[in-house]
């Protein structure tokens, strides 16, 4: 299964920090927030991913990542002029998708837990329809929302409601089946003028081909897109790799953990490490049997 990271946007929320840098470029703790999303889609198993942002930082993001063979994965790069909404990642991704299952990740999502790599590794499996997630939240107006019926099937889908059915928002990330640009191409833009999510989830759910998995207590999701999201998402990172000694969303260490490189690959990484503490993480990693 291919991936694609939406990374676009004008983060108006988080300004004036990214009145000259993509939102998904700061840091969150000791890395990029991007890594974070590249590393959910490398756990899940996917080694090609489309990288889509704004004209005016594409390049930073080829910067930063290349063209992916450093950690075994190929990166390609496209340009949104602008913001159309997040189903015009299928659009422009179209060429890409080639009509084969695919998943996509908002570039500012963060997840984590022990339940979430077999949860998201399934998900590659699909083959036809499309598979999202539920995670309860206190504040569901801010989110697109998913209604469960008495027997938890997905029965509604509303985009940021004033009168939410349900506690239980989707995360940013999602998988589809090979028909999710032709039925994104299908799509007329919202009174917001933009293509929703919501609304291809919806042409799923209405040929009943939508499978919406709830996330339990044992996983973290952070929505990185506020001031205060990014901090507290900052500081659970810290509290984390502090208190287990190991880094949240490394994509060395996942790359070598996954097979898309070798240990003398792992190697070369190391050699090229400018940052003695991370250097020495690696160092360590090495060491340890995968």
């Amino acid at each position: 299964m291919k991936g694609i990271i939406l990374a676009g946007g004008s983060g108006t929320r988080l300004h004036p920090s990214t009145l000259s840098v993509s939102k998904q470029l700061l840091p969150v703790y000791d890395k990029p927030m991007i890594y974070y999303p590249l590393s959910t889609l490398m756990l899940a198993g996917v080694n090609e991913i489309l990288i889509i942002s704004n004209p005016e930082f594409i390049n930073s993001y080829q910067n930063l990542l290349g063209d992916g063979s450093t950690w075994g994965m190929r990166f390609e790069y496209v340009s949104q002029q602008k913001p159309r909404g997040l189903a015009d990642a299928f659009i422009l991704g179209e060429d890409f998708v080639e009509n084969k299952p695919v998943s996509m990740i908002l570039g500012d999502n963060i997840l984590y837990g022990s339940t979430l790599v077999e949860k998201l590794q399934d998900a590659t499996k699909i083959e036809k329809g499309a598979i999202v997630f539920a995670y309860q939240v206190k504040d569901p107006e801010r989110f697109g929302i998913v209604e469960f019926d008495q027997n938890h099937k997905a029965i509604s889908l509303e985009e940021k409601p004033k009168k939410p059915k349900s506690n239980y928002a989707i995360p940013g990330v999602y998988f589809y089946d090979g028909n999710v640009s032709t039925y994104a191409k299908s799509l007329k833009p919202s009174h917001r003028g933009e293509i929703e999510i919501t609304d291809l989830n919806r042409i799923y759910l209405e040929l009943d081909q939508l499978d919406v998995k709830v996330l339990g207590r044992g996983v973290a999701w952070l929505d990185a897109g506020t001031p205060e999201a990014l901090l507290q998402a900052a500081n659970f990172i810290q509290a984390v790799q502090d208190r287990q000694g190991f880094k949240i969303s490394c994509p060395e260490e996942i790359a070598l953990r996954m097979k898309f490189i070798n240990r003398n690959q792992f190697k070369d990484i190391i050699k090229q490490c400018k940052n003695p503490d991370y250097k020495k993480y690696l160092e360590v990693l090495l060491h340890q049997e995968y």
